[in-house]
This record gives C-alpha cells, sequence and structure tokens, in this order.
C-alpha cells in the first residue's frame, strides 16, 4: 500500500503543498460567509438584550424572534425556525415532512436511499409507528445513475398527480459518492419545478451550511432543513435545528415542532439563546476550519495510496471525507485512532455496536463537547463491504492534523500500513 518511511513532518507538508490551492479556496469562502453573517446581525440589530432567557410558554421572546429572522436572512429564505427542541437532524427533516406532507401525497427522493436514520421515518405501510408510510404517505426512491449524478428517465417515471415533495439529500451519507454543490442542487430545482411545478422541492442540508458562498434556498430550493450541532451551531449550541425557505412551508413545518395553531409563536429557549446565536457567528470559520482539515486528511491518504472521496483538490460542499480501505481491521483502527486523538473522552475505544437507527453495526468516534456534536471532530463507519471511513469536522485545522497522525502512528504499530 505504502513505502512512508514514517517522517510524519515530511509527509504533511507534501500534503500541504499538494492542496494548497484548495486550502486557499476555502479561506476565501469562510471570509465571505463570516461577512454574509454578520451582516445579517446587522441588519435585524441584534443586541444583548436578545439574548436573555425566556420561560413557560415564551411569549414575546424577541431573541427568538430576532434569531428566526437572522438565520432567514443568511440562509436567503422568507422565513425560519430555529429551536433547541429539535433533538438532532433527523427530527428535523421529519418535522419538515410531516409538515408539509398529507396522507395520499407522494416524496419522491431524487438523490437515491436517504440517510439510514430516516429510514423508520418513512416508515412501512401499517408499521404501527407514525412513520410518513403509517400515514399514508408514498414514498419513491430513485437510485443514482452511474458516477452519482440523478437519473432523470426514473425521476421523470416517478412523478404522478400525487407528487408533493421532491426530497434532496446534499450530503453523501454513507455512499461512496459525490455530495451535490449548490449549484447542481439549483440546477435539479429548476428541472424538478419543470417537472412538476406545484411540488416542494426539499434539501436536507445537514453538513453542508457555509462550505460554499450559497445555500439551496438561494438557487430554488423550496425549504431546507438541518442541524445545529452541525454546521451553524459553530461548536457552541448545545442543541437544535433549523428549517428554512418559503414562509408558508415553514408554518407548515412550525405546526409540527409544536402543535397547529401554535406553530413558531411560542417556546421557551431554555436558555441555549446567547450560544445559538454565537455559534452562527462562529459558524463560517470553524466550517472553514473542519473542511481544510477534511482536504489535509485526503491529501495525506492520497499520499499513501488510499482512495478518498472527494480528492484533495476536489471542490467541497460538505464537512464529510471518505476513506477507503482494504479490511475492517483498518476501518477499524482508524476510528478508534480519531477517538484517540480527541480532547474529550480520549481513554474510551469504540467498538462496532448496533446502533438503533442504523442497519448495519456500526463504529463512531466521537471525543465531543456536545454529545453527537459533528461540527466537532468525529467518524464513524458502517461495518460492511466496502470498507469506507467517513470523517467529518474538526473545530480547529490543527486538531485534524494530530489525529491524522494518530491514524498513521496506531496503523504503523499494529501493521496496517
Amino acid at each position: 500500500m505504502s513505502n512512508w518511511d514514517g517522517n510524519w513532518e515530511s509527509l504533511a507538508r507534501t500534503a500541504e503543498d499538494k492542496a494548497a490551492g484548495r486550502l486557499a479556496k476555502i479561506d476565501e469562502i469562510a471570509e465571505r460567509n463570516q461577512w454574509k453573517v454578520i451582516r445579517a446581525f446587522q441588519k435585524h440589530k441584534v443586541s444583548d438584550f436578545h439574548f436573555a432567557p425566556s420561560t413557560g410558554y415564551g411569549y414575546n421572546d424577541r431573541g427568538r424572534e430576532v434569531l428566526d429572522e437572522v438565520y432567514a436572512e443568511v440562509f436567503g429564505a422568507e422565513a425560519a425556525i430555529v429551536r433547541p427542541h429539535l433533538v438532532s437532524g433527523t427530527h428535523t427533516i421529519g418535522a419538515a415532512l410531516f409538515g408539509v406532507l398529507r396522507p395520499g401525497d407522494e416524496i419522491v427522493f431524487v438523490t437515491g436511499r436517504p440517510y439510514d436514520t430516516l429510514h423508520k421515518v418513512i416508515g412501512k405501510p401499517g408499521d404501527g409507528t407514525g412513520s410518513l408510510a403509517d400515514w399514508g404517505v408514498k414514498a419513491v426512491e430513485v437510485p443514482l445513475a452511474a458516477g452519482g449524478s440523478v437519473d432523470w428517465d426514473g425521476v421523470a417515471e416517478a412523478v404522478t398527480e400525487r407528487t408533493k415533495v421532491f426530497a434532496i439529500q446534499r450530503s453523501r451519507g454513507y455512499d461512496w459518492r459525490p455530495s451535490f454543490t449548490v449549484g447542481e442542487i439549483g440546477e435539479m430545482a429548476s428541472r424538478l419545478k419543470r417537472l412538476k411545478p406545484d411540488a416542494v422541492v426539499f434539501v436536507d442540508n445537514c453538513y453542508g451550511e457555509f462550505t460554499e458562498e450559497r445555500e439551496p434556498t438561494e438557487v430554488g430550493a423550496d425549504l431546507i432543513a438541518g442541524s445545529l450541532i452541525k454546521n451553524p451551531g459553530g461548536g457552541l449550541a448545545t442543541s437544535g435545528g433549523y428549517i428554512a425557505g418559503r414562509k408558508d412551508l415553514v408554518e407548515l413545518a412550525a405546526y409540527r415542532v409544536t402543535v397547529p395553531g401554535i406553530g413558531g409563536e411560542v417556546g421557551a429557549m431554555l436558555g441555549t439563546t446567547r450560544l445559538i446565536y454565537q455559534g452562527l457567528y462562529m459558524a463560517p470559520l470553524l466550517v472553514g476550519q473542519a473542511v481544510k482539515g477534511s482536504v489535509f486528511a485526503a491529501s495525506v491518504f492520497e499520499e499513501l495510496g488510499f482512495e478518498t472521496h472527494p480528492g484533495r483538490n476536489d471542490p467541497r460542499t460538505d464537512l464529510i471525507q471518505a476513506v477507503r480501505f482494504d479490511s475492517p481491521a483498518q476501518l477499524i483502527a482508524f476510528v478508534q485512532a480519531i477517538q484517540k486523538a480527541a480532547a474529550v473522552d480520549s481513554h474510551v475505544v469504540p467498538e462496532p455496536w448496533d446502533m438503533p437507527g442504523y442497519e448495519h453495526p456500526v463504529i463512531m468516534a466521537a471525543g465531543t463537547f456536545v454529545q453527537g456534536g459533528s461540527l466537532e471532530l468525529s467518524a464513524d463507519a458502517p461495518i460492511r463491504e466496502p470498507y469506507i471511513a467517513f470523517m467529518q469536522g474538526g473545530l480547529t485545522y490543527a486538531h485534524v492534523k494530530l489525529a491524522v497522525r494518530q491514524v498513521l502512528t496506531d496503523f504503523r504499530k499494529l501493521g496496517l500500513l
């Protein structure tokens, strides 16, 4: 696999030199997104009194109301709802979909099978869980064409008069395929609108925020959703999610976050408001650090002969870096080394386990300050062929470099390199 002589400094320097152009571009994107966020704060006159906590119903919580307005501004949307009560990206996506869909409607997943944790949300007819299928919503998954592009003939065949939502997953999930750029999502939205003008184009935006200068709602997506413990929380938000897009669709989603008649008008923020604001302010910089870490990891592993996706000089549209290994031993050692390099729980040794919502045993490294916070450095992998590890996050570029070094140290010690 590799003739590496063990000289880390030389390898790291070579990896950075070969990825220098991409690393510089990431800094430029982070700078422009930082300006965009600050201008949104300025336009909506964010002040320190907006950080005050509310209680009970949370009536007249101006901090919460302005936060929604700032998120809508940043994402180029008509409206947004941002709440700590949304417990994960999956919960947030589910709230958006249940808000828009009705019994008898159909949803077409145009980018193939969605991420594993959504499978139970989609469900099966009569499963008794309150899934989309249990409520009479039909889901159609159109597999991607060769090379990871949308199968437009397949999408056209899937559309019926009952098609209500087209769903796009921006990131690769657990697939060996390119993630979709904002430009590509804009082209999809345009084409889908021609197929079914009254259908809603929904984008699972998890892992993608601030990796490019535009967001899907700026190029034709009607509704997007994401998690605050990923990119937009900036490593500071301790929970939550956001939904942004057309005002009428956000309102429908808000009725599922709470209930019809209440929607987004109430909800104490439980003392989280300042951290959510500050996390959003920090997000462009920290997302840039994480993406640079992914590029560095790709460059190092390419130097050692491993296959990576995306490659070191490929454009980036999310945090995720995939590396393909030859054996489960390499896969497990990679994830365990990422954990060993963490600042939190570095002494813990992760093992594969049957995690709820996943179809295969999964091993996860997550030495994070916020449980499950995947803007922080983490890695996970289903134990199945092909043996692919998915690394994401890293609040500092230096931390990712340390983790990659730990991986190589452990590989050599175990005779895996």
